[in-house]
């Protein structure tokens, strides 16, 4: 059998197995984020969005939605992963592109409220281009940057903790800590970026796909809120 049938980890394929597993990895990449464009525009021009979006970022209950994210996401990466479904890793792709949307639906529309219709494409252009440096750092140095597993573990542990502290005690995490999360969601691009390569095997596009959304998503969501506080 051809090394283009047999999966084997992207980094030991041929070049054109190896260039065709990018390919379609960063075009599903690509459709992920047209589709959470979608959905979220959907979203924003749903009668009770206002009403929801209020419901699910007060107090607690936007602790147990954080908490039921993190699980839906846990799900929709096991599927992705799920070696020969097709149709679970495309569903598994779907519902992580379905629950971010929701998760963005209250700052997207506090954005829209703000009225200022220059930070979304200011933040996208931001989080483009540092996705595009930071994938660049990759292509150049061909690490798998592996060795950030750790420190993005402990980062995100310590980093959902502060978060739930500032839930039950109320306090605001300020700006010093939207930076902190833009450079933990930088390491995680690295992370993601290299994983394309030496991580995933040929047959793994969608959930090397869905890896990097996430990483996007996350640092998206601080630039964002860098902007905005600029904007005030």
């Amino acid at each position: 059998m051809s090394a283009t049938t047999v999966p084997v980890i992207v980094d030991a394929a041929t070049p054109s197995a190896r260039a065709d597993f990018i390919r379609r990895t960063y075009g599903h990449l690509a459709l992920a984020v047209l589709a959470f464009a979608a959905v979220e525009w959907i979203l924003l021009r749903w009668p009770a969005a206002e009403d929801f979006a209020a419901r699910i970022s007060t107090g607690y209950v936007w602790l147990f939605v954080l908490i039921a994210f993190g699980a839906v996401s846990s799900v929709a990466n096991r599927w992705a992963s799920t070696p020969g479904s097709v149709g679970k890793q495309y569903l598994g792709l779907a519902v992580a592109v379905v629950a971010q949307a929701v998760l963005f639906l209250p700052l997207l529309l506090g954005v829209a409220n703000a009225g200022d219709e220059t930070v979304l494409p200011t933040a996208g252009l931001i989080t483009l281009l540092l996705v595009a440096g930071l994938t660049a750092v990759v292509v150049v140095t061909r690490n798998d940057f592996s060795f950030l597993r750790t420190s993005l573990i402990v980062g995100g542990f310590v980093s959902f903790g502060l978060i739930v502290a500032s839930i039950l005690i109320g306090f605001d995490l300020g700006l010093l800590f939207a930076f902190a999360m833009v450079a933990f969601a930088a390491g995680s691009v690295l992370y993601s970026t290299g994983g394309v390569l030496h991580r995933f095997r040929t047959d793994q596009h969608v959930a090397a796909a869905l890896s990097l959304f996430a990483s996007v998503a996350l640092l998206f969501w601080y630039v964002v809120q860098i902007v905005q506080s600029n904007r005030r």
